[in-house]
């Protein structure tokens, strides 16, 4: 999941800290704005429904990137690999 989030004022900025805040009960921040998570239906569709309430639809944008089996096809990491688990779903 990646988002952007208009910070040219102090609502966008108290936004931005929310939705940072929600993502991290769901995953693993891998950049300032990128994180990782392995979410069942259920958790995803909290997820989503926790971020409606954060975000002004009309300025930001988040993004969830659902990958499908075999991940292993639609993932290509160099470097250290994330400490995930390919068997369950991920979304970044």
């Amino acid at each position: 999941m990646a988002y952007d989030i208009s910070t040219d004022s102090p609502d966008g900025e108290r936004r931005l800290r929310q939705v940072a805040k929600t993502c991290e009960g769901f995953g693993q921040r891998v950049q300032k704005s990128v994180f990782e998570c392995q979410l069942d239906a259920g958790q995803l569709r909290r997820l989503v429904h926790e971020l409606r309430k954060v975000i002004d639809p009309t300025r930001d944008r988040v993004a969830l990137y659902r990958l499908r089996e075999p991940y292993q096809r639609y993932v290509t990491a160099l470097g250290l690999e994330p400490d995930l688990n390919w068997r369950r779903p991920v979304v970044l």
